[in-house]
Formats: C-alpha cells, sequence, structure tokens
C-alpha cells in the first residue's frame, strides 16, 4: 500500500509517497481503508522532531482518518467491515491503510461525509473535552479563543456559541476574523493590528474574559492572561507562536484565577468510556446544525508535505483533509 513516509526529521519536503506493506489488524485493533485524512499542527511538529511522541523511522504522520472499516479484531464488537467510520491513529493517517485501537474507532452518521468525518475527531474532541469537561464553561459567560481561525480555533468558536457563551474570537487577520463570525463568533480582535487586553476589557466592561481558550501561547498568552475574569480558566491547548509562556502565579492569586491544561490523548487513552460519551454529544450537536467542519483546503495524497507546509505559514483558514482516495 502506499504511504507518506518519513524518513528522518526534517522539512515537510522531505516526506516521500513510498511502499509499504499492509498492517496487522490484532486482536483490539480495527484495520482502515483511509478515504480521508486531517490535518493537524502536530504534523508539522512530529514530522520536525519537535512532538512529545516520536515514532520509529520511517512512520507516516497523520493522526486522524476517516474511511470504512475492512477488518475488525476478536476483541471488537462495536464495528464490523464495511461500515463507515472515523478514528484518531496518533501517527499512520497518510497511508491507504491504518490499523487502530477499537476504542479510537466510532461509527460516522450515514448524512456526514468523509471530507468532514476526517476533520472533526482531534479539533472537536479535544475543544468540548477542554471547554466542558477542563474549563465548565457555562451559558452566558464569555469565551474567548485565540488562534480562532485556524481548525482548533473555530470549533472552540462554534462549540462555544453552542454551550451558549458569548464568543470572542482573535485571530491575526481580517479573513479569519469573518471565519470566526460566521461560525459565531460575537466579537472579534485582530491582535496584529489592536490591543489585545485593551479591547477584551472594552469588551467585557472590565469585568474580563471567563474562559479563555488559548493555543497560540507568546505574547498572544500573555495578553489574554492580563484580561481574565475573576474566577476564570485559562486553557493551555498549544503554542503555535513556537514560545511556551510562564505563568505569574502572582495574577491567578489576585484574580482567583485557574490555569488549566489539555492534554486530549491523555484523556482518551486514560478514558475512553467518557470520550466515547463526549463523541454521541459531538454527533447530537452535528445532527442539530450547531457544528460543521469548516473545510478550507483540500490537497490530493501525493500533496500532502506541501499541505503541511502550508499549515505550518498558517495559509489555511480552517481544516485540511488530504485525499488519500480521491
Amino acid at each position: 500500500m502506499r504511504a507518506i513516509l518519513c524518513h528522518a526529521y526534517g522539512p515537510p519536503s522531505d516526506l516521500v509517497v513510498g511502499e509499504v506493506a499492509s498492517p496487522e489488524t490484532g486482536a483490539g485493533g480495527v484495520k482502515i481503508a483511509v478515504d480521508r485524512a486531517g490535518l493537524n499542527f502536530p504534523d508539522v511538529l512530529i514530522v520536525q522532531g519537535k512532538y512529545q511522541a516520536k515514532p520509529a523511522f520511517p512512520f507516516s504522520p497523520g493522526a486522524e482518518v476517516a474511511g470504512t472499516v475492512l477488518e475488525a479484531g476478536d476483541r471488537v464488537s462495536h464495528v464490523a467491515p464495511g461500515d463507515r467510520v472515523m478514528a484518531t491513529c496518533g501517527t499512520g493517517g497518510f497511508a491507504e491503510e491504518v490499523v487502530v485501537a477499537g476504542d479510537a474507532v466510532f461509527k460516522i452518521p450515514d448524512e456526514m461525509s468523509f471530507d468532514t468525518a476526517a476533520a472533526l475527531p482531534l479539533t472537536y474532541g479535544t475543544t468540548y473535552h477542554a471547554l466542558v469537561d477542563r474549563g465548565g464553561l457555562r451559558a452566558g459567560e464569555t469565551l474567548l479563543v485565540t488562534g480562532a481561525g485556524g481548525g482548533v480555533g473555530l470549533a472552540a468558536v462554534q462549540l462555544g456559541a453552542a454551550l451558549g457563551a458569548t464568543v470572542i474570537a482573535a485571530a491575526g487577520s481580517a479573513a479569519k476574523l469573518e471565519a470566526a463570525a460566521a461560525a459565531g463568533a460575537a466579537h472579534g480582535v485582530n491582535y496584529t493590528t489592536e490591543n489585545l487586553t485593551e479591547r477584551l476589557k472594552a469588551l467585557t466592561r472590565d469585568a474580563g474574559v471567563d474562559v479563555i481558550y488559548e493555543a497560540v501561547g507568546g505574547d498572544v498568552f500573555d495578553a489574554a492572561l492580563r484580561a481574565i475574569a475573576w474566577e476564570g480558566r485559562l486553557l493551555v491547548i498549544g503554542f503555535a507562536s513556537g514560545r511556551i509562556p510562564d505563568i505569574p502565579a502572582n495574577r491567578l492569586l489576585l484574580k482567583g484565577c485557574s490555569a488549566v491544561g489539555v492534554f486530549w490523548g491523555s484523556f482518551v487513552a486514560r478514558d475512553p468510556a467518557k470520550n466515547r460519551h463526549n463523541f454521541e454529544r459531538l454527533f447530537e450537536l452535528y445532527a442539530a446544525g450547531k457544528i460543521d467542519p469548516k473545510i478550507g483546503a483540500s490537497y490530493a495524497f501525493e500533496d500532502a508535505p506541501k499541505a503541511i507546509d502550508d499549515l505550518a505559514a498558517r495559509g489555511i483558514i480552517g481544516k485540511a483533509v488530504i485525499r488519500v482516495r480521491a
């Protein structure tokens, strides 16, 4: 079978299309014929050796897929060959076939396309866990979403609005803020041209932001924290800017606020039943028309290296998918 292969850490342009053996399913696994694969920021990091997971060479990037079940192991009963599914796999998704642990595979609704299914698991799974499980977001609260034009950011905007929050989107361009407004943001702040802290204070009438969904890090993180509300919750999602910020403990004390880490991958491994419940809720929201991933770019299989480059350059609004099968 064909796969996009990383033989050594380096730029995405070093990735190659190669032939590898079909993976073994195993008793607890599910083999999927991949139709679409979702692209995420960890794919940028993992091929450069900058991610916490470092798989053995050669490996394929790609942490989420949608396709059709080819085989199900003896210990798997919730899916069967022929089922349309989506799954998270960590790595290996940029390939014609992938084997995924049964707990990470979900049947998708009949009306859901493979493009949508490939764009949903990581961004919406992470975001639902962050906002509901970790942030305790309540209807009527204010939610700040940084990096609001990307796949994770737009998922947070949609889910925050669906949960009844007033969403403030922060992004680095007018086009990204337009996408966030279309996804349900009530307000937008361009942090390349505006003072983020001052704008947040003005928008909240100096009350501050109740929940901050922070995926950028660096200066944006610092500015957002300065505008947090009393008993606010800052959700640490990631560091797309490249700088991991330090959190001044005195600010946590003075605002009676919390900085909360969100490591969705570890949560899934530790509590797969809760994660499955979360996805049931996500499917309900999708059926109700309250969430729908925005797919900003679609790439042919052999163009996966360019897709990763484009994502690294922040040139994609919303999610990107790889067409493994045309």
